[in-house]
């Protein structure tokens, strides 16, 4: 079972010269992309688990603000005791070619000490860009999904974030997102990972389905191709074009270690030099294994213990093995599952390649 497991670990995705992926899963139009918004509001109506105002004093100054937005005035001598109301950060993203009108989903977060944000109802929210213009509103009930419970003897048991909550469909956009689809002569394509062979065969491509020149690499992560002038035209031109099958290169040759969870990925165009490897461990085991000496009945004698140690040393017998000249994936697979190695003991064998030059791949530990 461990040989399987570690197989299992190392198994790459590996995808053939032959496999083809359509541009749209390649690569995203510049121009065309969310943006983010965030505003700051309060959520009411909850069950004594709001902001203790002794601690969040800008809980306060804005209820009193929005209070006095109503006409409502507010001793200055008479802090409020809001047990259910809780100052919140909302945010959201707003898609590409969003339009007035349209709802957007909200995430809203507690910026003060509330415990728990459950049943309550977030009041109107004005969610700004980065420009600070406002694009979209949000009000609506919360839906939370954790939720805790506390004792009068002071243990609790908390299930999962309860002082955050989503709103489905909770905000109105009301200012158009931002379209530099229609800007210029020409579209850009940006590959989702940068490759200088897979941007010239992107190009290539495209030019055999629509003619010499349409489309031109500008580096190793852009691709630039002509377009209609006419926005209806433009929309249809890349319908077709972002649908069109291209064969993107191989990866570099990388070795991926996650060092929390033991995983290890070896890419298909990993290969080894020359080199001999053995993987050993030796374990040391004390027991302690006291005896104890009883004098005979009626004697002078005292019981008295005598420690006594065992100690024990054990090495693993493992073998040898060889890599050859130009070694693949599965050779290293192959050896590595014969010596039994574990997948920390694997980690430990791909370093120590490195260390002598002998691994001739990127080696990655996340």
């Amino acid at each position: 079972m461990k040989h399987l497991l570690l197989v299992l670990a190392l198994l790459p995705v590996m995808a053939g010269a032959s496999s083809t992926q359509r541009i749209k899963d390649l690569a995203s139009i510049s121009g065309v992309r969310s943006n983010q918004l965030v505003g700051y509001g309060l959520v009411v109506g909850l069950d004594g688990t709001g902001d203790q105002t002794s601690q969040t004093p800008f809980t306060v100054q804005t209820f009193k603000n929005m209070l006095r937005e109503f006409g409502i005035q507010i001793p200055p001598n008479v802090t409020p005791q809001l047990k259910n109301v809780a100052a919140v950060s909302v945010h959201a993203e707003l898609p590409a070619f969003a339009k007035p009108g349209q709802r957007i989903d909200v995430t809203v977060s507690s910026i003060g000490n509330s415990k728990s944000l459950r049943g309550g109802t977030l009041l109107i929210t004005p969610l700004k860009g980065l420009d600070g213009q406002i694009f979209a509103v949000a009000q609506g009930n919360l839906v939370v999904g954790g939720f805790g419970a506390s004792g009068a003897d002071g243990s609790s048991i908390t299930v999962n974030v309860p002082s955050v909550g989503r709103i489905p469909g909770g905000a109105n956009v009301e200012r158009p997102a931002p379209d530099g689809f229609n800007n210029g002569e020409h579209i850009v394509f940006n590959l989702h990972k940068a490759d200088f062979t897979t941007a010239r065969r992107l190009a290539e491509r495209v030019n055999e389905v629509f003619g010499p020149q349409v489309a031109e690499p500008m580096d190793g992560g852009s691709i630039r191709v002509r377009a209609p002038a006419s926005r209806s035209q433009r929309i249809a031109f890349v319908s077709e074009l972002e649908n069109i099958e291209v064969a993107p290169d191989d990866g570099g040759a990388r070795v991926i270690i996650n060092s929390r969870t033991g995983t290890i990925v070896i890419g298909q165009h990993v290969q080894v030099t020359p080199a001999a490897v053995t993987h050993g461990s030796l374990t040391v085991t004390i027991a302690e294994n006291p005896q104890v000496s009883q004098p005979a009945p009626f004697s002078e004698g005292e019981t008295v213990v005598t420690p006594q140690s065992n100690v024990e040393i054990t090495e693993e017998a493992n073998r040898m093995f060889y890599f050859a000249p130009g070694v693949a994936l599965q050779d290293i697979v192959t050896a590595v599952n014969e010596v039994g190695a574990a997948p920390g003991d694997l980690m430990a064998i791909l370093e120590a390649l490195r260390e002598a030059g002998a691994l001739r791949a990127e080696l990655v530990v996340i």
